[in-house]
């Protein structure tokens, strides 16, 4: 199930909350779970078998970590987790490489189909693990508690990953409020129009070029195409992370923040800090501060980073693509903590890092190698087509302009700027600009909706991770 489709908006979503709204909140966690076992099962009933597995072995072992040998269980605990994720995820890969590498077929293994959202649960499964070897938290004595926290549907499918220790207490005790409610009512149709409005127009345009053949591309199409899914990637998942916070909210939990405006930053670490905060944290906390981090000499220090960022590129995908691109971003960190540049100007700074991510983000889309290698040769090696003037017609009209001017916008913190000084002004004439700033959501989630139900969206990307 979708978060951008009318079975969840008009009507999963408004029986959750008039149930949750209504009832006694000892009975919240039940119904919450029930519906997103619901959720989760909707378009794949038997790969809820899977999640259902990897809660109550986790479970068992979450408890055997205080009654026996911790280091056992925790290696089993591994050995489970990442199990699942290999054979589910990695298994086809692995063999395709192999017999690639041997020239023989030496393994032969049938199609495995990847259960949705498997590395966003397997991740948490992993967090409430290892925090509890860490003693950080204690063991969950309720298994139904436990399995809301690895299958609660706001950010189940695409997180942010929500690691144990910071819901742990949520998942007994939570507010709900109307101010809460209306937070999160704001931050859904933020993420909504996101999705709907900015990140789908940006994939038509990015799937159309990154469809051309070479003869159909040229430099002009081809960074037209790289820059559009750039705003894509960025909003698409931003929008999703926007929506599973604002509808935790209104289910009375917070998540962590999952992005700050990474297109802002100015060197490849600081974009790291701000995209994907769960998943770069999670590696930081759980990979790379066990692995030594930086306290053992600038040479563990480079091996580490190549070791979480090839990990992080893996993460994403049983692709070379995703592999490259990992190794490429840890690439960069590594340069960076080498040379450690000093009175760079900003601008200067910013182009670099928006070069370096943009360029990464072929790797990314590409749909194997060889075509990502070819799609950067048209973007460095100037070419242009007699086509070009009617393909850009046919690609960017009024339409895309003003929506490409909103994702600009959208990608800065002008947005918050504008929403703080509304807040700050008093009397008449911030009721005014309160009222202004909700006419204006409410109309960009009507445009939205419009988008919906005439069928243009497109699936979340991160569904596949």
């Amino acid at each position: 199930m979708l978060f951008s489709s009318a079975i969840f908006l008009f009507c999963f979503l408004p029986i959750c909350l008039f149930l949750i709204w209504v009832t006694n909140k000892n009975y919240h966690n039940y119904i919450l779970l029930v519906a997103s076992l619901l959720f989760y099962s909707w378009g794949e009933p038997i790969m809820i078998l899977i999640m259902i597995s990897s809660i109550f072995i986790n479970y068992w072992i979450g408890l055997k970590l205080m009654a026996y040998n911790r280091k056992i269980a925790l290696i089993a605990a591994l050995i489970f987790n990442l199990g699942l994720l290999i054979t589910f995820k990695y298994l086809n890969f692995i063999a395709e490489n192999i017999n690639h590498v041997s020239g023989f077929e030496l393994l032969s293994l049938p199609q495995i189909l990847l259960p949705i959202g498997i590395s966003f649960f397997t991740f948490q499964a992993l967090s409430y693990i290892i925090d509890v070897y860490r003693n950080q938290v204690n063991p969950q004595k309720s298994i139904l508690d436990l399995a809301l926290y690895i299958s609660l549907f706001p950010q189940l499918i695409a997180g942010p990953i929500v690691r144990y220790h910071d819901i742990n207490d949520q998942l007994k005790q939570r507010s709900l409020t109307l101010k809460k409610f209306e937070s999160g009512v704001q931050r859904f149709i933020i993420g909504f129009v996101k999705k709907l409005l900015i990140a789908d127009n940006m994939a038509y345009i990015a799937d159309t070029i990154f469809n051309y053949n070479d003869s159909e591309l040229d430099t002009p199409l081809a960074w037209i195409g790289i820059i559009a899914y750039t705003f894509q990637i960025y909003f698409d998942f931003s929008g999703y992370s926007d929506m599973a916070i604002g509808l935790g909210r209104m289910f009375g939990f917070e998540f962590l923040e999952n992005f700050n405006y990474p297109y802002i930053a100015k060197s490849v670490k600081e974009f790291w800090r701000r995209w994907h905060i769960s998943l770069s944290t999670w590696f930081r906390d759980y990979l790379y501060i066990p692995l030594g981090g930086n306290r053992k000499g600038s040479t563990r220090t480079i091996v580490n980073l190549i070791i979480v960022f090839l990990l992080t590129g893996l993460w994403h995908g049983a692709k070379w693509n995703f592999i490259i691109w990992g190794v490429y971003h840890g690439f960069f960190l590594v340069i960076e903590r080498i040379i450690k540049p000093k009175n760079t100007p900003k601008i200067l700074s910013h182009f670099y890092l928006l070069m370096v991510v943009i360029v990464g983000w072929v790797f990314f889309r590409a749909e194997n190698l060889a075509h990502a290698i070819a799609y950067l040769e048209k973007m460095f090696v100037p070419s242009t087509s007699l086509d070009f003037p009617n393909n850009v017609k046919y690609l960017i009209n009024k339409e895309v302009v003003i929506i490409s001017s909103l994702a600009v916008i959208l990608s800065t913190p002008v947005k918050n700027m504008l929403v703080n000084m509304i807040q700050m002004k008093a009397g008449k004439w911030g009721s005014v600009l309160k009222t202004s700033y909700y006419s204006l959501l409410i109309a960009l989630f009507l445009i939205s909706i419009s988008y919906m139900v005439a069928d243009t969206y497109s699936p979340f990307i991160y569904f596949r991770f």
